[in-house]
């Protein structure tokens, strides 16, 4: 990879990080006006991981005919991805949801970094930088304020599980989001991976295991009656297709460390969104913790400026450039 391209792709890495996470955030406002017209949670997860990989079949198959002999090899992997990372994350953290207040398990699913960062000071023996540490600390000491736990939270012992479950998942999406030596395009990670997950899902659904309660009433969204249509298009095209391919895009871009950090923004996003489409004001204490998560990743991003810590967890600067998803 030469220089330029490096510049480029870290260049576009950190917007895109950023994009997805206000994408990623969008899915609780449209998932709501469908459970508020019926839908159960598992209806909305396998409509919204189907629907990504139609799609996204497309691109899939024309990327597959083309790149066939350099990812051929890689289709175990893509098929992993799209069963851990994509289809149990979503189903761990709803069984979350079921046993826990959603603020509880948001925090359980986003110690995803903190996993990643122990994960490879368990690996390699060697411990974090001061830097790495002190802003992982600010970050999700920002994520609990923005979240808002205030009062007693009741704790289920198998919802905690379920939600460290989902972390586990969440981490896993980083980590193989980063690896780009294969040459898999950022389309055909997030398309097959949705294909794979979604037959995993319907199947799950098929067998009882996850209800699937469909509705065609009209949605309430952002104050307004709307068809049912539109929030599944905004769950589809927006918080899934699109979220998932610039995730990708921003992990190969600047690592699993920065970006499952700056994946956190996605909280804050999903309270901005909260205010805006549903008049739900943000508290003080949550633009608190929304400068905390700031500045927590300014000091894991200004850390990995310094120089790579941990090439298990870094981006690689010598991988060659994936083509534009988009």
């Amino acid at each position: 990879m030469t220089a330029s391209t490096t510049r480029h792709s870290g260049s576009a890495a950190l917007p895109a990080a950023l994009i997805s996470a206000a994408a990623f955030a969008l899915s609780g406002s449209f998932a709501k006006s469908l459970f508020e017209s019926g839908w159960s949670p598992g209806a909305a997860v396998a409509v919204r991981i189907g629907g990504a990989a139609v799609v996204l079949l497309i691109p899939v198959i024309v990327t597959l005919i083309r790149r066939w002999s350099l990812v051929r090899r890689s289709l175990g992997r893509v098929a992993l991805y799209g069963i851990v990372p994509i289809a149990l994350c979503q189903l761990f953290y709803f069984n979350a949801v079921s046993h826990l207040s959603v603020g509880v398990a948001l925090l359980l699913e986003y110690l995803s970094p903190v996993l990643l960062v122990g994960w490879v000071w368990l690996r390699t023996r060697a411990a974090p930088r001061f830097l790495t540490v002190t802003g992982g600390l600010c970050a999700m000491g920002g994520l609990v304020l923005v979240l808002d736990l205030a009062g007693s939270q009741k704790l289920d012992a198998e919802g905690v599980l379920w939600g460290l479950a989902a972390a586990v998942c969440s981490a896993t999406f980083f980590i193989m989001s980063a690896r780009a030596d294969d040459n898999v395009p950022p389309v055909l990670m997030a398309g097959g991976g949705m294909a794979v997950g979604a037959v995993l899902i319907f199947g799950l659904g098929a067998v009882g295991v996850m209800p699937l309660t469909f509705s065609a009433k009209d949605a309430v969204f952002a104050g307004h009656a709307v068809n049912w249509l539109i929030p599944i298009l905004g769950l589809v095209l927006v918080t899934t297709v699109f979220a998932y391919v610039a995730g990708i895009i921003a992990v190969r871009g600047l690592g699993t460390k920065v970006s499952s950090f700056l994946a956190l923004f996605e909280v804050l996003f999903a309270v901005i969104w909260a205010w805006l489409l549903l008049g739900e004001l943000p508290r003080a204490i949550q633009l608190l913790g929304g400068a905390l998560i700031v500045g927590g990743v300014v000091l894991v991003r200004v850390d990995e400026l310094r120089g790579p810590g941990h090439p298990e967890l870094d981006h690689a600067n010598d991988l060659e450039p994936l083509p534009n998803a988009r």
